[in-house]
């Protein structure tokens, strides 16, 4: 195949099919006598797979997959896959997390949650998986406002400010602004209420099936690579 039909097969440019070549994500194509490049089966697979991973993992996420892959590393290949299902998997926990406690927070205005109300920011952030400057980045933005010990100084998270961080959490996961994001913490604040927030908790479920779907569509494909380049003879891991 030359570049073009290529391209073409997988609803690409040809440009695109010689920066992903260059970058290693599909395999060094052969060359004509003439100079031309030559592509077969094993590209075609290669970019149709990394076209169906890049809406479930970005462009970056897919790269690393084939990468990997045509390095003969397959189980590195599926370790990054694996992530990813974890790491939805996760935001969906953090869903279910939020939603448990929406509840209380419009009738009580207080989390029902059983975390402990004291935490420092090593504690939180841990509880969360973020690293501590992403707390403090939040508290830059007004987003959180924890308090402070009177003999340390040290920041002290109570069981609302937990609350506030997860639903900060998994509105950045979903690429919320901050802009976007403190009207709807301060609307649970000041008056409990909470149908901006599940507007948003919406938004980022449909996200996240959307992205499910998506990671299964391209793991298929991945599949389908690994087989024609085992079919081809190529030595994998």
């Amino acid at each position: 195949m030359r570049p073009v039909d290529l391209a073409r097969a997988a609803g690409v440019s040809t440009q695109q099919v010689r920066n992903l070549e260059a970058a290693g994500t599909l395999p060094q194509a052969e060359r004509s006598a003439s100079g031309y490049r030559r592509y077969d089966e094993r590209h075609l697979a290669a970019l149709l797979a990394y076209t169906a991973l890049v809406p479930g993992l970005g462009a970056t996420g897919a790269r690393a997959i084939l990468e990997a892959v045509g390095a003969g590393e397959v189980p590195k290949a599926l370790a990054l896959l694996d992530a990813a299902h974890a790491a939805l998997h996760q935001g969906r926990a953090s869903l279910v997390e939020i939603e448990r406690t929406l509840a209380a927070v419009v009738v009580e205005r207080e989390p029902a949650s059983d975390t402990p109300v004291r935490l420092r920011v090593g504690e939180l952030a841990g509880l969360l998986g973020v690293r501590t400057s992403a707390l403090r980045v939040w508290e830059a933005a007004h987003l959180l406002a924890p308090t402070r010990e009177p003999e340390t100084g040290y920041r002290v998270y109570g069981a609302q400010d937990v609350r506030d961080a997860r639903i900060i959490q998994t509105l950045r996961e979903g690429y919320y602004l901050f802009d976007r994001i403190r009207p709807i913490i301060d609307g649970l604040r000041r008056t409990g209420s909470s149908q901006a927030l599940r507007d948003a908790l919406a938004d980022r479920r449909v996200a996240l099936d959307r992205r499910s779907a998506a990671l299964l569509a391209g793991a298929a494909r991945l599949g389908g690579y690994i087989e024609v380049l085992r079919g081809s003879g190529t030595v994998l891991a």
